[in-house]
């Protein structure tokens, strides 16, 4: 039985390559475990980035094919896309080593640390890295376990999603997607918003309020009315706006290209970042930080440096005139928010989304119309490609066509081509000198080989 981090010395991860299973591998991994692992992506004598950055890490790392699971390892650790069909899911049952889900192995690990847990449907990464930053600035020696890539650990050779940190302070992303966020018992819980996702926003405010009552201190942005409606004390809260009940104010709004500027309680911030979305997510860290002990002085210092985190409205560059900039939106409120950041970029914005699941894209086609509707200008676009499709028993009965279809019928000048490799040869002559081309979608691992293809040929 797996009852704390005391009773893992030597765990073996299958499906290693997934963003969330190798920040948790480099977690333990970097506090002194023998940590190894195995993926589908890994295939003898072909070149894979994140099992050499891995093993550069000193995990051990092997082909799913069975033939690396021994006895000599002590927990086998599986996310929810490892199926039970998995050959080495089968040894570990027939070697009776412990299974243990990787939801629960994070909460295991935040139960080892003061642990700060962001939730929310948007701005989970971006928050936490934020938070990381100034943090790290204030001297703590923080930790982080994050669902993306911080941009100035990514510089250093390493996939950046993960940090062991020698102080007692760990920050962590609590995602409700799969309902893993119940069970987290965090010293402090962070609600950044609610909004329809994964799941009916009923079904969503349930499980945050579980969260809430799980968490000793617990903080809201009053900025959203749902998760407003769970605020335990105003005064630790955050909102954009002023309001003398709330402890801190964002106000002042001002972006100027790719620069946004505002005042935290009268702390002037300043960010190479894009959007009032960013604006939120600085609000939340800086709160979140000064309530530790961290003055909002050394908060704004902190974020003045802040690079960004991987796919997060991440500047490719600047070409003929055209701005590239790739995005991990994929709900319907996260891409209105990327597109509204570009447009004071530029004249025009060219959005293109690739969609993920078929379900999912069923589940929200009139959010994301509404949505794009309501974001584009009169000369902005939208175009689609087909839906990304990973697998499994889905039924196709929807295609991203529908959605452009119902675009055009509210008058969105909306395109759709198929084959994402044709995007280009398509778009061209709709390309000005003053244009951001935004590529924005998740879940699919070649979107960023696609972008830098894109910026290749632009």
């Amino acid at each position: 039985m797996i009852r704390s981090l005391h009773d893992i010395r030597a765990p073996y991860f299958i499906g290693i390559a997934g963003t969330g299973m190798s920040a948790l591998a480099q977690y333990l991994q970097e506090t002194g475990l023998q940590v190894a692992g195995s993926d589908r992506q890994f295939v003898k004598d072909a070149p894979n980035e994140m099992q050499a950055k891995l093993s550069q890490a000193g995990i051990r790392c092997y082909e799913q094919d069975g033939n690396s699971l021994t006895s000599d390892f002590d927990v086998v650790i599986v996310s929810t896309a490892i199926e039970n069909t998995v050959v080495e899911v089968q040894q570990a049952q027939q070697l009776g080593i412990p299974i243990l889900h990787r939801a629960a192995l994070l909460a295991l690990i935040a139960a080892s640390k003061k642990t700060i847990a962001i939730a929310g449907t948007s701005g989970k990464s971006t928050t936490s890295a934020m938070l990381f930053d100034i943090l790290d600035k204030a001297g703590y020696q923080p930790g982080i376990i994050s669902g993306a890539g911080l941009v100035r650990i990514i510089e250093e050779g390493k996939i950046g999603n993960a940090v062991a940190g020698k102080g007692e302070w760990l920050v962590i992303e609590a995602d409700e997607s799969d309902g893993s966020i119940v069970q987290y018992h965090p010293h402090t819980g962070v609600l950044l918003n609610i909004d329809k996702d994964h799941d009916e926003t009923d079904t969503l405010l349930s499980l945050f309020t579980t969260f809430k009552n799980n968490a000793e201190h617990f903080l809201v942005n009053r900025t959203h009315s749902l998760a407003a409606t769970l605020s335990v004390d105003a005064s630790n809260d955050f909102m954009v706006g002023k309001d003398g009940q709330v402890g801190y104010c964002a106000e002042a709004f001002s972006q100027v290209g790719m620069t946004i500027s505002f005042s935290v309680n009268g702390q002037q911030v300043r960010l190479q970042q894009l959007g009032r979305h960013n604006m939120e997510n600085a609000l939340a860290a800086m709160a979140i930080a000064h309530q530790i002990g961290v003055p909002l002085s050394v908060a704004a210092i902190a974020l003045s440096n802040y690079k960004g985190i991987y796919r997060r409205h991440q500047v490719l560059g600047q070409k003929n005139g055209v701005w590239l900039i790739d995005d991990y939106a994929h709900n319907p409120v996260k891409c209105a928010a990327a597109i509204r950041a570009c447009q004071p970029v530029a004249s025009k914005v060219i959005a293109w989304f690739q969609p993920h699941g078929f379900k999912p894209t069923r589940f929200l086609r009139h959010d994301f119309v509404q949505e794009f509707a309501a974001t584009l200008r009169s000369g902005d676009e939208i175009w689609m490609s087909e839906i990304y499709y990973a697998g499994g028993a889905a039924v196709k009965d929807i295609s991203a066509a529908d959605l452009i279809d119902d675009l055009r019928q509210l008058g969105v000048t909306a395109f759709f081509v198929a084959d994402r490799n044709e995007l280009l040869a398509n778009m061209r002559t709709h390309l000005s000198a003053d244009c951001v081309l935004l590529l924005m979608g998740a879940r699919d691992p070649s979107l960023e080989t696609f972008a830098h293809s894109i910026w290749e040929a632009l």
